[in-house]
């Protein structure tokens, strides 16, 4: 037999197909299955994050699946491996928790490896629990490769005493079962209707939010965010994704062609629209900071003054992303606010077209036929600001980040309950000691600190499932899930590993959150504050060895994303 058809020479993959020189190289493609088609075609690299450790990625595999019979029939060599997941909601609560933001950066890592060791010509990158996403996002950044994003698709909601239930509703209950109000009976019955098949938890928590992020940056087709995860319609849109990356590599269409201030402006609108998740603050300076696109957190306040919230789904409301889908997705709330002129149309995307073109090109319902107590227009919202605020004063300089679920208008004071971890926190509100007024300060939490930033659904559930959802505050250097609901301000920076003012506090301290004047303050002098952190004798790195001491040492700010990559953070 000859040689094999030549593939077009600026294809990267050539680099390994092409040539007598390279009989070793295609003998062990060849021991793999592929034939002289497949070596003289575009390499695309899927990237599947499965694993039997969520409930999010469990089914990944199909997803994964249908996008390589959409390669495959559109004439590629599609090229499956592997990376890791971490499930947030098994790990919260727990000192594995400290894993979780580590995992972005271990998938962002891998995924660029083997693209770059296998000299792939482009990806499909499928994401399934909530790190999973912006990992994979970053990796399309910094590979630069045509890229399509996929996502594995949310959990349908559990059905509980006659009402939708999602696993937010379980961790609130652990709050209501200890406060006495909910028997371990009732918890127990809870716990088993929940989660009833795979997918990402349903709600408007992180993995939802970075999915619809997903859309409006352009990363990912508009409409692909909304199929639930165990759906013909997801399958579908994995195989779409399949055949548009052929069209990505046709083109030469790249992250770098798509991403721009504006795309990063319209999803920052969207976010603050559908009241997403406060992690997408951290995530989307993280992807601006891969990018190179000077991007910085008080644009997000300054986004969310002029763009109202004019969704609401869980941990704020009550439907899920099930319900957004059946009445056209996210791509329903990006007309909304295109036609208000609250995000920019001419924004390109992964198909080639802007995001106008795309709105134009889809099939989607009237306004007026849609019928959904949780979307409203723009001129009727639930809130004139959108859901996310960014604080700043004497307690964070750098900032910190609120989303409001309840009243935009809180003002709260009171004294500091201070705790030097998650663990202890939660051991004061489990055992009832928290009361109206309080402010729980949790710290040592942060990027380097913990390191990991752990979430803290556990305690914050714990505070509104004791009703104290309206009355007690809570400021972390840590983070929060998307789950989370009431008056939790995380992401304070800088954080007590990096000599922040929250480092400074003591019991007793009188702490003000504002949220109209965006303020987050304590009662102290500047030269207090200062005195108290001169006297400080900190600790030495949670960690010393592994891989909780590599990434601690590297990650930056949580203000700017909490980036480990160097470059990164050079931008």
């Amino acid at each position: 037999m000859g040689n094999p058809p030549r593939k077009d020479e600026q294809l990267r993959s050539s680099e390994v197909t092409e040539g007598p020189e390279r009989a070793p190289h295609r003998a062990m493609f060849r021991a793999m299955g592929y034939d002289d088609a497949d070596l003289s075609s575009p390499m695309v690299g899927v990237a599947n994050p499965a694993a039997d450790i969520t409930p999010c990625n469990v089914h990944l595999d199909d997803v994964a699946a249908a996008a390589i019979e959409g390669i495959d029939a559109d004439g590629g060599m599609p090229i499956e491996f592997g990376t890791i997941t971490i499930s947030d909601a098994i790990s919260m609560g727990t000192e594995g928790m400290k894993a979780s933001l580590i995992s972005r950066e271990v998938i962002a890592d891998s995924v660029e490896l083997v693209a770059f060791g296998e000299r792939m010509d482009a990806l499909v990158t499928v994401a399934g629990c909530d790190k999973n996403l912006p990992g994979m996002m970053m990796a399309a950044i910094r590979t630069d490769l045509p890229t399509v994003f996929l996502y594995g698709g949310s959990i349908l909601p559990g059905r509980h005493e006659g009402r939708d239930v999602t696993v937010q509703d379980v961790f609130e209950g652990v709050g209501t079962y200890a406060q006495g109000e909910m028997s371990e009976d009732e918890l127990e019955s809870l716990e088993r209707d929940a989660c009833p098949g795979a997918g990402s938890c349903g709600g408007m928590f992180t993995a939802n939010t970075m999915a619809s992020i997903s859309e409006a940056l352009g990363l990912a087709p508009l409409g692909s965010a909304g199929a639930p995860a165990e759906s013909d319609e997801r399958y579908e849109v994995a195989e779409r994704a399949g055949e548009l990356v052929l069209d990505c590599v046709e083109n030469d269409r790249r992250p770098s062609d798509v991403l721009s201030k504006a795309s990063f402006e319209n999803a920052i609108a969207l976010q603050v629209a559908m009241g997403g998740s406060t992690n997408a603050v951290l995530h989307l300076l993280a992807l601006a900071a891969e990018a190179g696109i000077d991007l910085h957190i008080e644009e997000f306040d300054e986004i969310a003054r002029r763009t109202p919230k004019i969704v609401n789904l869980q941990p704020g409301g009550t439907r899920v992303m099930k319900d957004l889908y059946d009445v056209g997705g996210v791509p329903v709330v990006l007309r909304r606010l295109l036609d208000a002129g609250l995000v920019d149309g001419d924004a390109a995307t992964v198909t080639g077209r802007t995001l106008a073109e795309e709105l134009d090109h889809l099939e989607l319902p009237a306004d007026e036929e849609i019928d959904a107590d949780f979307i409203r227009p723009v001129d009727d919202p639930f809130s004139e600001e959108g859901a996310i605020k960014i604080l700043t004063g004497n307690l964070a300089p750098d900032g910190a980040v609120l989303k409001v679920t309840g009243d935009d208008k809180f003002h709260h004071q009171g004294p500091a309950r201070v705790f030097e971890n998650e663990e202890d926190a939660m051991q004061y509100v489990q055992e009832g000691h928290i009361e109206s007024g309080d402010v729980i300060v949790i710290r040592n939490e942060g990027p380097r600190g913990g390191p990991g930033m752990r979430e803290m659904l556990g305690v914050t559930a714990a505070v509104v499932g004791q009703g104290h959802e309206d009355d007690v505050a809570l400021i972390t250097d840590g983070r929060f899930s998307g789950a989370t609901r009431g008056p939790m301000i995380g992401h304070v920076a800088p954080e007590a590993r990096g000599g922040g003012p929250i480092a400074a506090l003591a019991d007793g301290d009188e702490v003000t959150v504002d949220i109209p004047e965006r303020t987050l303050e304590v009662d102290l002098s500047e030269d207090e504050l200062q005195r108290r952190l001169d006297e400080r004798d900190p600790d030495g790195p949670a960690y010393e060895t592994g891989v909780l001491a590599k990434y601690g040492a590297a990650f930056g700010s949580a203000a700017n994303g909490a980036v480990t990559n160097p470059g990164a953070k050079e931008q």
